[in-house]
């Protein structure tokens, strides 16, 4: 009997996408969406993080934001409202460059 990964027949193509898909959707991840970073130094952070402080961010405003899953980045995206709450507006999907090309 041969070893085989789950939605791939026994050459290593992707078979039943479906069937794998089914396997593991219900596997959690993290999303995360960066809005923005800067780096401070601990005085800097001591003296000017407070109640009521603006610390300005690296990203512009209107630039896409970044979207990761588990630490990888997988998308851009802009920030929309729904309803109460902060959603994101997928724009683009970064692709993973392939290996050998």
């Amino acid at each position: 009997m041969s070893e085989q990964n789950i939605g791939q027949d026994g050459e290593g193509n992707l078979g039943n996408l479906s069937a794998f898909a089914d396997f593991i959707g219900d596997v959690p991840v993290k999303l995360t969406v960066e809005l923005g970073r800067v780096t401070l130094s601990l005085r800097e952070v001591m003296e000017r993080l407070g109640p009521g402080s603006v610390i300005p961010l690296t990203k512009l405003t209107g630039e896409k934001l970044d979207v990761f899953i588990n630490s990888r980045l997988v998308a851009r995206g802009e920030a929309v409202a729904v309803g109460d709450r902060y959603g994101i507006r997928i724009t683009e999907i970064v692709g993973q460059p392939q290996e050998g090309r």
